[in-house]
């Protein structure tokens, strides 16, 4: 069976023959017509097939495959208070907390009229805070892989039972840095399942091992392989890393951008430019795998409301993260891997609307370039820098008056920065960890 040989494209979701308690969710969200990706997978998905879907970020995927999960699940539910009756029958893992949490929030939503049980388990915070639901059954659980084995090994729930297993960004779930604990995942589960992988890019080495455990996999890809939203305006710069600071800044202000994902490949990189921006009045809030998770949530928070200008992020936030309408992501250096730059560009021009990728690009990032050029199709030529007219000159370029380092006093102190005091302290460990 071809991909395209799904059942006919529905033109709105009462054509998919959802329940009445799913429709109307859905109905109260507003949601009317499907995505393309919905309108293939949902009903290869409720036919029990295994999946391999792809389509770019922002087109629905989380609904695409949490619709016909919660309908096939709908028989089991009930309201009964023991945890034997709530066994796992779903479970969803993704490569990041803050994409579980953002999946079992949608799931939530899509099954609010269902008595069935949801909850989701991840790393950077306790243990014992998440063991009192799951021990009183859950039907769907959505966790990182870390976590969910943690849980495992505490035997505070079981996976015997689980019908439908979900990689939600399956690429970077398959690759050598989750694979481990995925194949530990995957010895405790029941051979008879149904698997679904989603994510919107997949590699040829990605595909041969996701076929080792799916059974006679069908594939849905709704646009061009490893490509971005045709929405994402992508716009490469020319800028020496010394002078990368200074760029950022221009493209901001000569822009007019209110809001921006600013993506580095390190830590160490992400705190020291937050540092540098606040300097020069840029709002700007930090996220990376090193943050408490109540720092990550609170800085995400202001930045969905408006309340921060630049987020700083590490890769961390290139999966999952849903910003309505967020006009703009940086580059301020090229990811490692192509499929990561997809991503990244993700979080902008989501569900049909305009968005803008700014890539800054140092000399020695050129190859980086060429190898995402090579993967996306497409030259990404470089241009110049944008010209800032004199009445667009905003006080976001004025640089804060910001005391220097102090010689030592006479008792052997010094004065720190005021930067200093607003961002934490930086983290020496770079070595990211599969949560």
């Amino acid at each position: 069976m071809s991909e395209s040989s799904a059942l006919e494209a529905a033109g709105s979701f009462a054509e998919l023959n959802l329940s009445p308690e799913i429709q109307r969710a859905l109905d109260e969200m507003g949601y009317q017509t499907p995505t393309p990706i919905q309108k293939q997978a949902i009903p290869l998905v409720l036919a029990g097939r295994d999946l391999m879907a792809q389509a770019q970020t922002g087109t629905g995927k989380t609904a695409a495959f949490a619709l016909p999960l919660l309908q096939k699940m709908q028989p089991f539910a009930n309201t009964s208070t023991s945890p034997a009756r709530h066994p796992v029958r779903a479970l969803v893992l993704a490569p990041t907390r803050e994409l579980a949490i953002q999946v079992y929030e949608s799931i939530v939503t899509y099954g609010k009229h269902m008595p069935l049980r949801s909850t989701v388990v991840y790393g950077g915070v306790g243990l014992d805070t998440q063991t009192p639901q799951l021990r009183a059954g859950v039907e769907v659980l959505v966790a990182t892989p870390g976590r969910l084995l943690d849980h495992a090994g505490s035997r505070t729930l079981s996976l015997a039972q689980v019908e439908y297993l979900v990689l939600d960004e399956a690429d970077r779930m398959l690759d050598m840095g989750f694979l481990p604990d995925l194949k530990r995942i995957l010895s405790l589960l029941p051979q008879n399942r149904q698997t679904l992988l989603f994510s919107a890019t997949f590699d040829d080495n990605i595909t041969r091992l996701a076929q080792s455990f799916l059974r006679d996999p069908l594939k849905v890809e709704v646009a061009r392989r490893n490509t971005a939203a045709e929405t994402v305006e992508q716009v490469v710069h020319k800028a020496r890393e010394e002078d990368k600071v200074d760029a950022l800044v221009r493209v901001v202000n000569a822009r007019e951008i209110s809001q921006a994902i600013v993506f580095t490949r390190t830590k160490l990189t992400a705190d020291r430019l937050g540092r540098q921006l606040l300097r020069r009045s840029l709002d700007a809030a930090v996220i990376h795998g090193d943050k408490a998770q109540s720092e990550r949530l609170l800085a995400l928070d202001r930045f969905k409301r408006g309340e921060t200008r630049l987020l700083v992020a590490t890769d961390i936030a290139a999966r999952g993260i849903d910003i309505a309408e967020l006009p703009c992501v940086v580059n301020y250096e090229l990811p490692y891997s192509p499929e990561d730059y997809v991503h990244r560009i993700g979080r902008t021009g989501r569900a049909g609307a305009e968005g803008l990728a700014v890539s800054l690009v140092a000399p020695d990032e050129e190859r980086l370039l060429a190898a995402i050029e090579k993967f996306i199709h497409r030259s990404l030529p470089f241009v110049p820098l944008p010209d800032i007219a004199p009445s667009a000159a905003p006080a976001w370029t004025a640089p804060v008056a910001v005391p220097e380092l102090a010689p030592a006093t006479q008792r052997g102190r010094r004065r720190e920065p005021v930067c200093a005091l607003l961002m934490p302290p930086v983290q020496a460990k770079e070595a990211p960890r599969p949560e």
